[in-house]
């Protein structure tokens, strides 16, 4: 099992992690894992944890639901009676569903400081100046908003209120279709590296595309530019996914003879190319498993997730991560089985931690905006 390094940006915010009381430090394996399952057995149908495919194991392990961000979002409605969701993944997850739970439901993240920096590559201020230069520059009356799922629930927010949807790396291809159907033009953010394979996939040529740097001067684009283009992409990526590179590709090919080669859309556009195939965490363990026996896989996404398909597949698959350091997204890792632990005992004590709660003026166009991804296949 690879021991993944760190991106700049995690190295910089790993210090944010929040403290804990002392009593919920140095504990062992084997006491936190006893007192999750203690904590999750008192609570009861009260409870359900919702653990993203990205967090360690030793949270997983106690999770309701596994999944990626449009899985998870889809199993909120279908536990009417649970009044605490734990939601085991970063902020934008937790807000999402507080918007799609019930009045009498609370969200609760394990850990406040559990963000994304690509979600925060995208201030709702930059995007209402955004809006206004693409109304100058090519009438924004007939350009839909797309925004990723990896996004505060204000920009989902924008996006609803003006005709748009939010999506994730599992309908985005759809998602597109839909808005392509609604507009001339799509504002697709914050990831561009997601927007740009979605659409090439689609049959979308580069010519047609254009990135938006939110901290230049009319995104740094001329009016002729934007008019050309049918999609327009904020200029966002991933942290952990922008790592993978097409030199990896071709080592792992060297090394590894007929080995194929998946990798997450986050990915840059030449790294899809390099590939054998594309797709969401859940495609790609789709892809993987359904594999004839003997097949050999080189995977570009998370490290936890690649880890544990490897363990599931042996021994008649061989699986590992297309970086040979690993790639982990240290802002999930947050989410400690300390933190999980944490929070559970204060519920069963009557005390409320790390409620994520979505401002009312922002929850109605919000939940407008997933309703319409949901309404998506």
């Amino acid at each position: 099992m690879l021991i993944p390094l760190l991106t700049e940006y995690e190295k910089e915010h790993i210090a944010e992690r929040q403290t804990l009381p002392e009593r919920y430090l140095g504990l062992s394996d084997e006491e936190m894992a006893r007192r999750i399952a203690a904590a999750k057995a008192t609570l009861g149908r009260r409870l359900v944890i919702l653990g993203h495919h990205y967090q360690r194991d030793e949270v997983i392990a106690f999770a309701d639901y596994t999944g990626d961000s449009y899985k998870l979002a889809g199993q909120v409605s279908r536990h009417p009676d649970a009044e605490f969701i734990v939601f085991c993944g970063v902020h934008f997850m937790a807000e999402s569903a507080d918007v799609l739970s019930g009045d009498h439901q609370q969200v609760i993240l394990p850990d406040l400081a559990a963000g994304c920096s690509m979600a925060d590559m995208a201030a709702p201020d930059q995007l209402e100046q955004c809006w206004a230069d693409l109304e100058q520059m090519a009438g924004a009356s007939r350009i839909i908003p797309v925004t990723y799922i990896n996004s505060a629930a204000s920009i989902k927010a924008f996006c609803g209120e003006h005709n748009g949807v939010v999506c994730t790396s599992s309908n985005a291809a759809a998602t597109l279709e839909w808005a392509w159907s609604r507009g001339d033009k799509i504002l697709f953010l914050p990831d561009q590296h997601l927007g740009r394979n979605t659409a090439y996939k689609m049959g979308v040529p580069l010519e047609q595309m254009a990135v938006w740097d939110p901290n230049e001067i009319w995104g740094d684009l001329d009016p002729a530019a934007v008019q050309r283009a049918r999609i327009i992409l904020w200029k966002g990526h991933c942290s952990v996914h922008a790592r993978f590179t097409v030199r990896q590709i071709e080592n792992i090919r060297r090394q590894h003879p007929g080995v194929r080669v998946i990798v997450h859309p986050e990915v840059p556009w030449d790294v899809v190319q390099a590939s054998d195939d594309s797709g969401s965490t859940e495609y790609i363990i789709k892809t993987v498993t359904e594999s004839p026996a003997g097949s050999t896989w080189a995977v570009g996404t998370e490290i936890h997730l690649v880890n544990r398909l490897a363990a599931s597949m042996q021994p008649d698959r061989t699986v590992f991560s297309l970086d040979q350091f690993g790639c982990l997204c240290s802002t999930m890792f947050r989410v400690s089985p300390n933190h999980l632990l944490w929070v559970l005992e204060g519920l069963v004590a009557g005390d409320i931690h790390n409620r994520i709660v979505v401002p009312d003026a922002q929850k109605y166009w919000t939940k407008v905006a997933l309703d319409r991804m949901l309404s998506i296949s």
